[in-house]
Order: structure tokens, then sequence, then C-alpha cells
């Protein structure tokens, strides 16, 4: 049996204002020609199906059209919510879709019973365990014994994982899958992901999915191997300029008579590269080395000594899909001095003029002015006095 272990696709996700359903629906649904060419039975998502709880009509749209496709190559699909999505609502109509080969696996009370697929090899229990917030699994999972359960996510997932093996035990011979959403100790995180730790209790060591032939995990945007049967997919899409120039993918996961056979990795398009560029505005504008990427999403680092005026306009006649800038130049004189040195031995009337020459775009201040200055000054300082 070929699975596709994929996970966090965040539909509805914007990029700093920037609406990314697009080339979300188009990573997606070619993921529909991955698994026609590749011969993939099962495609699993590891939770974030959605970006937020309360997903829009137009996210819901992609993802009923994307299940379309994968359903339409021949895929049955199995999912399971995030920390980003409403397992109640990602669980509305799971009994009717799973009569079409599409399988919410939301309830944590039911984790334990899984998806029971079959190959010339015998069966294959796929299990969803669902995002555990600590406080409200371990009273789901409790059965009366909470109080004693501590409030973190490795008791709770240690819990769920317990009633996954129980229910194996009962299966001899059955090959088993793990879909779980959660911060597996050794993984290295993005600055894409929302947070999912509380009282710096979020991490769960590999341990604890210990007796199963392969989970597939979410919740972190980076691909990587923990170990040969322990992995995280990635996002299909980099949600941050931090993610920028990193390779996306997915996992072609086979198995066999005796359990996982093979993992390779499934590239996937990038629609809209993320390019972090560096330089004055007047460099950002001419040089024609960044032709290149005027249709990436952009973000633009400026160094001008002075603060341009409308920058981002400016930027989006060349790179229409600028959606992020920093000024960097802002720091000062640039010779690494602090500001409180660069004030030494300075009067309140030349760091006054300096003031008002860097928030007019570094226009001089005239004799005239700097005389006005200094009346203002003296003014302010007999007022002072005078109380």
């Amino acid at each position: 049996m070929r699975l596709l272990h994929t996970s966090d696709w965040h539909i509805g996700r914007s990029l700093h204002g920037a609406d990314l359903l697009r080339e979300q629906e188009a990573v997606l649904s070619g993921l529909a020609e991955a698994v026609a060419a590749e011969s993939v039975d099962v495609v699993v998502v590891a939770g974030d199906v959605y970006d937020r709880a309360v997903p829009s009509a137009d996210a819901t749209a992609v993802l009923d059209r994307v299940l379309m496709r994968l359903r339409s190559a021949g895929a049955v699909v199995v999912l399971t919510p995030g920390n980003h999505d409403s397992a109640r609502r990602l669980a509305f109509g799971a009994g009717l879709m799973a009569t079409s080969g599409v399988h919410v696996r939301a309830a944590t009370g039911r984790l334990d019973e899984p998806v029971l697929l079959a190959d010339e090899h015998g069966d294959v229990a796929v299990y969803g365990v669902p995002y555990l917030e600590p406080e409200l699994a371990r009273h789901e999972l409790g059965g009366g014994r909470e109080t004693s359960m501590a409030r973190t996510h490795e008791a709770v997932l240690t819990e769920a994982m317990d009633r996954v093996r129980a229910d194996l035990f009962l299966r001899p011979g059955a090959r088993s899958v793990v879909l779980a959403h959660a911060f597996v100790g050794g993984a290295v995180a993005s600055d894409s992901e929302r947070d999912i730790c509380v009282g710096g209790v979020d991490l769960v060591p590999a341990s604890v999915f210990d007796g199963v032939d392969y989970v597939a995990l979410g919740h972190l945007h980076r691909p990587q191997t923990l170990t040969p049967r322990l992995r995280y997919s990635g996002s299909p899409l980099a949600y941050s300029f931090g993610e920028a120039g990193q390779d996306k993918q997915a996992w072609l996961v086979d198995l066999d008579a005796a359990g996982l056979a093979e993992v390779r990795p499934l590239p996937l398009p990038t629609p809209r590269p993320l390019t972090v560029l560096t330089g004055t505005l007047a460099e950002l504008l001419a040089d024609p080395a960044h032709a290149a990427v005027e249709e990436h999403f952009l973000s633009a680092r400026l160094t001008d000594d002075v603060r341009p005026a409308d920058p981002m306009r400016q930027l989006q006649t060349r790179f229409r899909h600028c959606v992020h800038l920093e000024w960097t130049g802002a720091t000062g004189t640039g010779d690494g001095r602090s500001y409180q040195e660069r004030l030494r031995g300075r009067n309140d009337l030349d760091v006054t003029g300096e003031f008002v020459h860097h928030v007019r775009g570094g226009v001089a201040v005239s004799a005239a002015e700097r005389e006005l200055l200094a009346r203002a000054l003296s003014a302010a300082a007999r007022e002072e006095l005078a109380r």
C-alpha cells in the first residue's frame, strides 16, 4: 500500500494580507496528479487543514474541490484536525463523507477506532489522533483518572497512543499508521507556526509513538525526519519569509507485508516563490538583476539612510506582489555607536535640528528655521523654570 503524507494545508491563510487561496488550490490540486502518477492508495493530512477555526466560504470551497480531485484520482483520504482547526466544524458530515472515501477522524474519544484499509498483504489500520489540547483532552481521555493526569501534551498523547496500541493488539498482523499533530522533541520549528506551548509543556518525546509502523506528523512547517518511521511532511507552501527558498514536499510511504518498506520525498511545485531583497529603494527599483523575482511575493529590507516617502507604493510599481517591507537604515549614523553615545556633548538645538532634518526626508534646516527652533527651545525652558 502506498500513502502520501501531507499536513498543514492552512487553507485560507494569508501572507502579510495577501490572499493565498489561488496558490493553495494550485498546489493541493496538483496532489491529485501525483496520486495518479505514483499510484497512491491513501492521502493523509496530519492536521491544520484550515488556517482558522471558522474558515471562510471560499476556503471551504477550495477544500471541497481538492477532496473531489483526490477521490477522482483514486485515493482514499484520511484527515485529522490540528490546533488551527475546529474539530467539530471539520467533522461536519464526516459519516456521510466516509461512505465516499473521505475519512475525518476528529473525535478524541474515538481516536483508537482506525480507518481499516486492505491490500494483498492484509489490513492497514490508519489512526487519526486530532490535536489534543491538554486541559480538555485529559477529561475526555482520563476515564476518571484525569485528576492524576499531567496537564501536558506528553501526558495526553501517551494516553492516546496507549489506546491505539491496545486496539492494535486486537488486530494481529495489521500494519499501522498514526496521524498526529504535535511538536516532537528533536524537530526544528519555523516562524510561521502558531505556538501550542502552554507553560512550556508542548514538547513530546519520540518514544510516545513507539509500536506503530509509520507516524505521519503535522504542526511543523519544515519537512524533516526524526526517525525512519517518524516524520514531518511540512506545509505545502511557505507561509513566512523565514521559509523563503525552502523546498516543499510530501512523503511517499510504502508499506509491504512486514510493515514500513520505503519512504521517499515528493517535491511540490511553488506557484509563487517568496524572496527577500535588501538594498536602497533606488537600487531595488533599478537593478536589472531583480527582474527574475518581479512576480515573486517580496519582502524588502530598505537600507536608505533616510526613510523614503511612500516606499511600498513605489516598490509595487515594479514588484506588484511586494507584501512586506522594513526599513533598516533608521539605526543612525551607521558607525556602531549607541543613541546615547551619539547625543553625548550635543546641545538641544543640534538634536532638534537633526530631528527636523530626519523627518523631512533629508531636507536641510535653514538658518531662519534654526533661529525659530532656538526661540522655541528658549521659550520652553523659561516655561519649565516658571513652574
